[in-house]
């Protein structure tokens, strides 16, 4: 873990925590913000409102059969999507052929699903946390990392990427 830590923080990350599927929050409840205040909803290219998309219980079935996550933190959310597709990519090579990134997309400017096209990056779109069913601010309260409800623009956000290991 130490050295996909090491990469993550090389790669901008401010925060970089290795844990168990244990200490995530799973809580279907999340869906009522992607449904209820989410612009994307069923529209967005990562949306698991998408036809097709697992349910929020299957998704917490599979996520809970891996046995680390590494969850990497960044103020900025490209940073955090970049780090976790890095620390995926290099779990790949070095044989874990299910090593699995989440992060809130920040590939596209204009979401393709938006306008009923099909994804431009299908091979690096990947669902947000809370869209799968994680709370993400009991996990990172839990963890001891940064997250709280903003109540303006100008202040600093925390961005949440997850790389799932086996």
């Amino acid at each position: 873990m130490k050295k996909y830590i090491q990469l993550a923080k090389s790669l901008g990350a401010a925060n970089v925590v290795a844990v168990t599927p244990d200490e995530i929050v799973f809580d279907d409840r999340t869906i009522l913000k992607c449904m209820f205040g989410c612009s994307d909803w069923g529209k967005g290219c990562t949306c698991p409102s998408r036809p097709g998309a697992p349910s929020m219980r299957e998704f917490e079935s599979m996520l809970r059969k891996y046995k680390t996550v590494l969850i990497i933190h960044s103020p900025d959310k490209k940073i955090a999507q970049k780090a976790s597709f890095e620390v995926e990519r290099e779990a790949y090579l070095e044989g874990d052929a299910l090593a699995f990134s989440m992060s809130d997309c920040a590939l596209c400017a204009d979401c393709a699903g938006r306008h009923d096209n099909p994804c431009r990056n299908v091979k690096m779109a990947r669902p947000a946390f809370h869209s799968v069913g994680i709370d993400v601010f009991a996990t990172a309260n839990r963890l001891g990392l940064p997250l709280k409800a903003l109540r303006s623009e100008e202040e600093q956000q925390n961005w949440y990427a997850a790389v799932w290991l086996n």
